[in-house]
């Protein structure tokens, strides 16, 4: 299922997700990742699906949602891996401009040194950068990279990019239980440089893939907050540390939906039941899909997550 949604998003409205990477092939093995492990790191992009097939499915979702009066802002690429790597990324984004939909997408920066990748993505209206670190070693506590990344390359493209791009571009640094020294101050730095539009400052709020991982301290979370302010400007940093609530859409099929939703991004029980009951079905749906060993639950901070069960989760 490569299109799912729309799901509610703090940075993007009502999204309808793009899984065009498989579970789970990513250029980093981040600590927090809520979809999982990574089954296979890379950095050479390749073709995945096939772009008509991308473009069918994509098309056939918003058809559906239209058709239920579901709202959608962006058409996100937001996969089960890193988006960039994805070869077809650029032919694909061009032929969903015909959908009339702003583009969006979620990337986790590592192949902004890549010129063609800088050429895919300028055909987007939107593009989320990952910032989690400006110094090697906590990049690598963090983000855990593709042995041959390079960390100032990287840092080079994003710039290269923020020149190049006539777009938004918006900045997520997530933030969790770890010493940061100074960083928090170069990272400051850097967005001062980098001018994002926006900057967002996040904690894990769903399953991490390690299990020691928890939302950083109130304290450097609020640091880090007044750090970027005074790097960007008033108004140009936001919390990403609540809840994105439960609107997420019904489009036909209630287990496709609850498939393709969980498969990247995990539902709470409080979402599901309000889904089920756009979809006037009952909960004996979930409890089949559990027996089935199609959906997991997981308990993260007190609250119970539905997810798709992946190799990557396992």
């Amino acid at each position: 299922m490569i299109a799912f949604g729309p799901v509610p998003s703090r940075r993007l409205g009502r999204s309808l997700g793009i899984n065009n990477i498989p579970d789970k092939v990513c250029t980093y093995a981040c600590v927090y990742c809520q979809i999982g492990k990574t089954l296979r790191m890379q950095i050479e992009r390749q073709e995945f699906y096939e772009p008509r097939k991308v473009i069918e499915e994509v098309t056939k979702k918003v058809e559906e949602a239209v058709e239920k009066g579901e709202r959608i802002d962006y058409l996100t690429f937001v996969p089960d891996g890193e988006p960039t790597l994805d070869a077809n990324l650029g032919k694909e984004a061009d032929a969903l401009k015909s959908l009339g939909i702003p583009l969006a997408i979620l990337t986790n920066s590592s192949l902004l040194w890549r010129r063609d990748v800088r050429e895919d993505l300028a055909v987007f209206e939107l593009v989320s950068l990952k910032l989690d670190a400006v110094t090697e070693n906590l990049w690598r506590k963090i983000d855990r990279p593709h042995k041959d990344l390079k960390l100032d390359k990287i840092l080079e493209g994003m710039l290269i990019f923020r020149d190049e791009f006539e777009g938004k571009i918006i900045t997520e640094t997530m933030l969790i239980n770890i010493e940061y020294g100074d960083e928090l101050e170069k990272i400051a730095e850097f967005l001062k440089e980098l001018k994002p539009d926006k900057a967002y400052i996040a904690v894990p709020t769903r399953p991490p893939a390690e299990k020691w991982v928890r939302p950083a301290s109130e304290e450097i979370i609020a640091k880090a907050y007044s750090l970027f302010s005074d790097a960007l400007g008033e108004g140009r940093v936001e919390y990403l540390i609540g809840y994105e609530g439960n609107a997420f859409a019904f489009t036909g099929d209630v287990v496709e939906d609850l498939l393709s939703i969980t498969a990247v991004h995990p539902m709470r029980e409080e979402a599901v039941k309000e889904l089920l009951k756009k979809a006037n079905a009952s909960w004996e749906i979930v409890e089949r899909l559990i027996e089935e060993g199609k959906l997991i639950v997981l308990e993260y901070n007190g609250v119970k997550f539905y997810m798709r069960k992946l190799k990557s989760r396992s």
